[in-house]
């Protein structure tokens, strides 16, 4: 096996690879679509399966604005999920403000360390 061999393996596996990763993201993409009926996703699932570079081709022509578009709005869903998941998890910050006020308050010696401990744990209860 020569070293062209090699590097010539290397650019064919790039290029199939490269060409699953299009054809999956097109089927996502199918299935991510709302507006598009049963019946036309399995029609480009069948043309996929037995014309498949050219129907490839044929879709990102045709469909290829609508596929970045409901791609970044997927991803916003996911980010805005995301987001309120964490915000229920943190809480809204109420406890920690509290905590912070106790703590200037003991700090000012308006209120006894006995006093801080039991409106901290009141915060965090």
């Amino acid at each position: 096996m020569s070293f062209w061999d090699i590097v010539w393996f290397i650019v064919i596996s790039f290029a199939f690879i490269a060409y699953l990763m299009v054809m999956f993201s097109i089927i996502a993409d199918l299935f991510r679509d709302r507006e598009t009926g049963g019946f036309v996703k399995a029609l480009w699932i069948l043309a996929l399966i037995f014309l498949p570079f050219l129907t490839a081709l044929i879709y990102l022509i045709a469909r290829g604005g609508g596929m970045a578009e409901r791609s970044a709005q997927n991803a916003r869903a996911i980010q805005s999920a995301q987001e309120s998941y964490i915000k229920d998890v943190a809480g809204t910050g109420t406890s920690v403000d509290q905590v912070t006020k106790a703590k200037a308050l003991l700090d000012a010696g308006a209120i006894s360390p006995a006093e801080f401990e039991a409106l901290k744990a009141k915060a965090l209860a």
